[in-house]
């Protein structure tokens, strides 16, 4: 799926974010019975300028309108497809409040906790129109299970 198409389906269906500006691509997970698309993943660059290594990729979107397992099999995709174009990381961060469940089921584990906080600075001002607390660091990598077939 295109990402203008991801995007739009973020604006309607997320949670507590906006639509991100880019990615490097966005897939869908369609209802088979309906043909309707149930859920979206936008994967780019990652956000932490510590982890863009080029090697890293985060999924920096998900959103779904409720179908069973679509989170699960979005970050699943998500995976399968970094990891064919070369990628050895996939990173995404939820908030303290949500199961990660979806993420356990795809295969990804909790790396970190972060701080949180505002991107709003002093000499660049913003309006912050998201959670600000600080938030689970999930990844799943090529170097974690040298047999993995997932």
């Amino acid at each position: 799926m295109t990402l203008r198409e991801a995007r739009s389906y973020v604006e309607q269906f997320h949670r507590h974010h906006k639509a991100p500006q880019g990615g490097i691509f966005a897939i869908g997970c369609a209802d088979v019975d309906e043909g309707l698309i149930c859920g979206v993943a936008i994967v780019g660059r990652p956000v932490a300028r510590n982890l863009d290594d080029m090697w890293t990729a985060e999924v920096i979107r998900v959103a779904t309108d409720g179908t069973k397992n679509a989170c699960s099999k979005l970050y699943a995709a998500a995976w399968r497809a970094c990891r064919s174009m070369g990628y050895a990381r996939l990173v995404t961060y939820t908030l303290p409040t949500e199961s990660g469940a979806s993420l356990r089921g795809a295969g990804f584990t909790i790396v970190a906790e972060t701080r949180g906080g505002s991107w709003s600075r002093i000499e660049r001002p913003r309006v912050d129109e998201h959670p600000l607390q600080g938030k689970l660091r999930w990844e799943r990598g090529t170097q974690e299970n040298s047999n993995e077939t997932a």
